[in-house]
């Protein structure tokens, strides 16, 4: 903020003896200040280029909300514009559940997957049922689930008599469509939540050209049991283009997965991935079909129930710690991530892995951690992709500030994609050549970025820029102007 400063005395009236030394050295001193201040835009004004990027997109100024304000919240805001606003803030909601994280679970938190083993083993064979249970691991991704399966096998289990039984009771959550957020029902991002979550509940295709036999090859990942996928798709000639579209894909059979085109030829290696039509069912034949895979026997089925409360653990298979789960959160913007994240926080503190539970306790913990003073946000399941969520841009930043002061300060910003280097900013780098760790937000009628940009002068400042319209992620030129703008301390 500017220092306000008395006229420069003139010369006939020189300062004078020690005190005016002193005065003169004063004087001096508050020039240089003010000097090294960078300029404070008006409440009633924003930076010209940010205003003609949103002239530009047609996204009324009303219609957005920006603030500017140093890290360690010592100083006035830079550029404070409809701060105090409410707003859906898409997928920048995710800052605040993974910094929640860490502060309330620590950085090296981990989810185990127990895995339990009831009756005897004989000659290889299980003569009874093996459960697995669920505690929310939101990275039990193909490759790690077969290593779990490959420690049951190292038990010496090689054919299991009875049933696998997976225990998804430590969340508690109703069945929900697909396809009601956005209609997008088919788009893992969509993904719901589930205490044993297995691959984010997707398949991965892998098209493959082979001209000579003028066919496709298809991998999946992973191989479904009971579900019919075919190995080929013919070829096509002609530009790559929309290849999926051309490819004509049907995927609303839980029991096939089907093509009606072709795949061009010229597209050379793609692969496609894709939310199963019955999520509740992926995770029973993700299982039965890796472990026919792995040379496994299964007599009876994989199927849901809950371990005997008698029942000691085999073995727990532990997730990645949590500094490094919130890296896919924040760089990848993974929705379901993060809501596992939400529901555990609900699961440790309150012992209910309930969304109300998780919402109790990340209140709590803004009241104690951050304050009211800036409003308390509406937080829904935690990953912005929810139309209720709502927070003002003081809210977050005041958060971002008390992150920056905090022990988790480099775990979180080493979360946020860089600008121009990886993520969803991997494509947006700075033209000031500055750098920025911001997390991007967008939804149909909401988009921004938030985050901490790295000044010119060696400064951080906190940046929140979010709209709420029609044509909100129209409105991006005009959030990279502002990083730019701040990036360069006026």
């Amino acid at each position: 903020m500017p220092l306000a400063l008395s006229p420069v005395p003139p010369a006939s009236c020189p300062f004078r003896g020690v005190r005016g030394r002193i005065a003169s050295a004063l004087f001096a001193l508050a020039l240089a200040a003010a000097a090294a201040v960078p300029t404070v835009t008006s409440a009633q004004s924003l930076p010209p280029e940010v205003d003609a990027a949103l002239a530009r997109a047609k996204v009324p100024r009303d219609a957005v909300t920006m603030l500017v304000v140093d890290a360690d919240g010592v100083r006035p805001p830079r550029l404070a514009w409809r701060s105090q606003v409410p707003v859906n803030p898409a997928s920048i909601m995710k800052l605040v559940t993974t910094y929640a994280g860490l502060d309330l679970l620590g950085p090296a938190y981990t989810w185990n997957t127990a895995v339990y083993v009831d009756g005897p083993v004989r000659d290889g064979v299980l003569e009874g049922n093996l459960y697995i249970r669920g505690q929310g691991d939101p990275k039990l991704v193909i490759e790690r689930l077969w290593l779990l399966l490959r420690r049951v096998q190292g038990l010496g289990i090689q054919s299991i008599r009875g049933d696998i039984v997976l225990d998804r009771s430590a969340f508690e959550i109703a069945e929900s469509d697909p396809n009601a957020f956005d209609g997008e029902g088919q788009r893992p991002y969509n993904a719901a939540p589930d205490a044993l979550l297995i691959n984010f509940k997707s398949v991965v295709m892998t098209f493959v050209p082979n001209p000579a036999a003028q066919v496709a090859q298809v991998a999946y990942e992973p191989a479904l049991a009971g579900v019919a996928m075919p190995a080929t798709v013919p070829l096509s000639a002609g530009e790559c283009g929309d290849w999926r579209s051309t490819l004509g894909g049907e995927f609303g059979d839980p029991a096939r997965l089907a093509f009606t085109g072709s795949y061009p030829a010229a597209c050379g290696e793609k692969t496609w991935s894709v939310a199963y039509a019955d999520p509740r069912g992926y995770a029973a034949r993700a299982i039965a079909g890796l472990w026919g895979e792995m040379g496994g026997r299964l007599s009876g089925r994989v199927r849901d129930g809950q371990v005997p409360p008698a029942l000691r653990p085999a073995f727990e298979a532990g997730s990645p710690p949590l500094s490094e789960v919130i890296r896919d959160i924040n760089k990848y913007s993974n929705n379901v991530m993060a809501q596992q994240l939400f529901l555990t926080l609900g699961l440790q503190q309150k012992k209910r892995g309930t969304l109300e539970a998780s919402r109790a306790t990340v209140r709590q913990w803004w009241n104690d951690r951050v304050g009211t003073g800036e409003g308390q946000p509406v937080f829904d399941n935690g990953s912005g992709l929810s139309r209720d969520e709502r927070i003002s841009a003081a809210a977050l930043a005041k958060m971002l500030q008390v992150a920056w002061r905090s022990p988790q300060m480099p775990e979180l910003v080493a979360s946020l994609p860089a600008s121009g280097v990886d993520g969803t900013l991997r494509k947006r780098a700075l033209r000031s050549g500055g750098a920025a760790h911001l997390k991007t937000g967008t939804l149909r009628d909401a988009a921004g970025v938030a985050g901490y940009v790295h000044g010119a002068s060696g400064r951080r400042w906190v940046v929140v820029a979010i709209a709420n319209h029609a044509n909100a992620v129209a409105a991006r030129p005009a959030f990279d102007a502002l990083v730019d703008w701040a990036s360069i301390d006026h």
